[in-house]
């Protein structure tokens, strides 16, 4: 559905997006992550057609965003972070004209509208003015608006910006039904929302791709997938050599001591359960213990691996 492929885009001196290249399938969720000033808002611009690009293509759906543009955004439905919405129309009298305006004709304008706004929760808003609508159901005309021309490909910057957490579950749910017939690319800052609804991961950093794979793939090849948190009491000296000499272990950190129990930070290869051979080692050298936990990875730690700065 999306290919790109070494794609620039210079402001001046500012290399904002520095020859990226990703692919999105047909049918997929894929959340499109990084920090602010990263890329993410730019490149989303010029798949979109709002930006040119300095090198590079992409095509959407087949079709070249920039030698074959019209026939690329016919395939689009984008919903920018900041949702330009016209508050004096009504919610119905706003989705018609952007229909018309996105080349809906005829009868097709009002049964696309109509089930668009039952699509987005928005029926016993039909005919009240934009401007009365709270946050969250503002949001929900912005992805209405991005649906109405029924397109094969939703791109939505931060769709939950801004809301309160019940409006944020029911926009999540909102995105995870229209996948089911929408290929989709989000971009947003919430992780576990990524974590739940998306079925692939491309993070971006400084312009660059840090990242493309599945949440999953992306916590167990993290550098830290496994970490354990062990307290005993026992010499300190001691338990790290011993734990230092089982295979599997790649580092043990001591974190001091508090209340007379020495805390550690074992580091383990991903993918290993060590937890049942340290009990057994602590019972073997009679340390009392009084933690053994194994932290699970997750995509926020494999985001703050890939884009901290120290």
């Amino acid at each position: 559905m999306i290919h790109v492929q070494q794609l620039s885009k210079r402001f001046g001196r500012h290399q904002a997006v520095d020859g990226i290249s990703f692919d999105v399938s047909e049918g997929e969720i894929v959340g499109f992550l990084g920090p602010n000033g990263a890329g993410k808002t730019t490149t989303l611009r010029m798949l979109t057609g709002y930006l040119p690009p300095t090198s590079g293509n992409a095509s959407i759906n087949g079709f070249d965003v920039f030698k074959q543009s019209v026939k690329a955004r016919r395939s689009i439905g984008y919903m920018p972070e900041d949702v330009p919405l016209y508050r004096e129309m009504t919610v119905k009298e706003y989705l018609t004209f952007r229909a018309k305006l996105k080349g809906v004709k005829g009868r097709a304008v009002r049964s696309q509208v109509n089930q668009t706004i039952s699509e987005c929760g928005l029926s016993d808003r039909r005919r009240k003015p934009i401007a009365t609508l709270s946050k969250g159901y503002r949001q929900r005309v912005g992805l209405a608006d991005a649906l109405v021309h029924r397109p094969e490909l939703l791109i939505l910057d931060e769709p939950t910006n801004g809301l309160d957490p019940n409006q944020i579950i029911a926009i999540r749910k909102l995105i995870q039904e229209l996948a089911k017939k929408h290929t989709i690319l989000l971009s947003t800052h919430i992780l576990s929302e990524v974590e739940m609804i998306c079925s692939k991961v491309v993070i971006i950093d400084q312009g660059k791709i840090k990242a493309c794979d599945t949440p999953s793939n992306l916590v167990q090849g993290m550098r830290h997938a496994g970490r354990i948190q062990f307290e005993v009491k026992a010499d300190p000296i001691q338990v790290r050599k011993k734990l230092s000499a089982l295979t599997e272990i790649k580092k043990v950190l001591h974190g001091g001591k508090q209340a007379g129990w020495e805390q550690f930070e074992i580091i383990v290869d991903s993918g290993t359960e060590t937890r049942e051979r340290l009990s057994n080692l602590a019972a073997q050298e009679r340390w009392p213990v009084k933690t053994l936990y194994r932290h699970e990875g997750r995509l926020e730690d494999v985001f703050v691996e890939l884009t901290r700065r120290d």
